[in-house]
């Protein structure tokens, strides 16, 4: 099987889950407890502290561990809305459902939302952004699109928010390990991380931010995570994360560089194989891995389906979202008409994909799309 959906989740790379496997099996401790064994596992999590900070530039007492780039997200959200008192919160249309569906839940209980505008290459329209900000708002702006890979202006957005008095929140998700983060000089007040997109295991995320805002925790309990988030910690997780975002650090710029020349590749092989798709979000500055075409008159999950037959795995999209059968709402956000968000396919790639895998997939693809043309065709006959 040929695996090109690394927005959906990446493989464990071999070295994280070595740094793991003493805390799946030899050291079982409670990272609160005292003896010995239980040091060891707290001096493991602040270290992964430390390396998620480096990652990201930011200081290690600002990040918290989570479950997960969801709970980090609406921790982000409704922990800053209810520990700060705010009754109005703004999004885009492009975020993810965690945020949108979080957001409508704070709307349930009385707070105002308002959505921001994207333009038709899957970018927020600053601009427009600005008729929104009050001060005392809670904004949310997506780093990276986990489906378009657009990358969104964050430090003008920062600034534009800092300026009406308002505090923002980037989910960082997709932009780890893809672009180097600086999150004291980005502007932003908090920034959510995920482990799984980064060769990190599933489980474990983080939240990170600027300490003088009041955050409400949604779990309460033993006060774990500087009482942000209790519960016994994941120490596996944890340990994995910080060495997933250690080698992230290391080895970003060598990894970029090789998927971008394979993104391009496949993006040309493509149009000359099937050059009535569109690529969405192909006049925006984009991340280096991912390409989201549409195929006109096709079915992506039909699509998705054929090239799985055929040894492929890609994505239509959100994974979080693939089982409710509706067009992607970034597209449809980006004013995409509905038939053709509908033949929607996203191709993510990885390290470890390879020149051969690309072109395999461009000919499958061409292959599978005149099977479907011509089969339509008999029947129309």
């Amino acid at each position: 099987m040929v695996y090109l959906d690394h927005n959906a989740s990446t493989p464990l790379d071999a070295r994280v889950l070595e740094a793991m496997q003493p805390f799946l099996v030899a050291n079982h401790a409670n990272a609160s407890a005292l003896y010995r064994q239980g040091r060891a596992a707290r001096a493991a999590i602040e270290l992964a502290r430390e390396q998620i900070a480096a990652l990201v530039g930011a200081h290690p007492t600002q990040v918290i561990f989570t479950s997960g780039g969801t709970e980090a997200n609406n921790l982000a959200l409704k922990g800053a809305v209810l520990g700060m008192g705010l009754n109005s919160i703004v999004v885009s249309g492009i975020e993810h459902s965690s945020i949108l569906q979080a957001a409508n839940a704070l709307r349930r209980q009385g707070r105002r939302v308002l959505e921001m505008p994207v333009d038709g290459a899957g970018r927020v329209d600053i601009a427009g952004a600005r008729t929104r900000l009050a001060a005392g708002q809670w904004v949310t702006l997506m780093w990276v699109n986990n489906e378009t890979g657009v990358i969104q202006d964050v430090s003008t957005m920062a600034a534009a928010v800092r300026e009406a008095g308002a505090f923002l929140h980037c989910d960082a998700v997709q932009a780890a390990g893809k672009l180097k983060l600086d999150f004291e000089a980005s502007g932003a007040h908090v920034i959510t991380l995920s482990a799984h997109k980064i060769y990190g295991p599933k489980g474990v995320g983080a939240m990170v931010l600027d300490r003088a805002l009041d955050i409400e925790p949604l779990i309460h309990g033993g006060g774990h995570e500087h009482g942000l988030r209790a519960g016994t910690e994941n120490v596996a997780g944890i340990v994995g994360f910080g060495c997933a975002a250690m080698l992230a650090a290391a080895e970003m710029v060598a990894q970029v560089a090789h998927v971008r020349a394979l993104r391009d590749m496949f993006e040309a092989q493509l149009a000359a194989a099937l050059p009535e798709i569109t690529l969405f979000g192909q006049h925006a500055l984009r991340v280096s891995n991912t390409s989201f075409i549409g195929v006109p008159g096709m079915h992506g999950e039909t699509l998705l389906t054929a090239l799985d037959a055929e040894g492929y795995a890609v994505g239509s999209g959100s994974a979080c979202e693939s089982k409710t059968g509706q067009p992607s709402h970034v597209l449809l956000a980006m004013g995409v008409a509905p038939s053709l968000a509908d033949g929607a396919l996203r191709v993510s790639l990885g390290h470890h994909n390879t020149a051969g895998e690309v072109a395999g997939l461009v000919t499958v693809l061409a292959n599978v799309v005149a099977r479907f043309r011509n089969m339509a065709a008999m029947r129309l006959a």
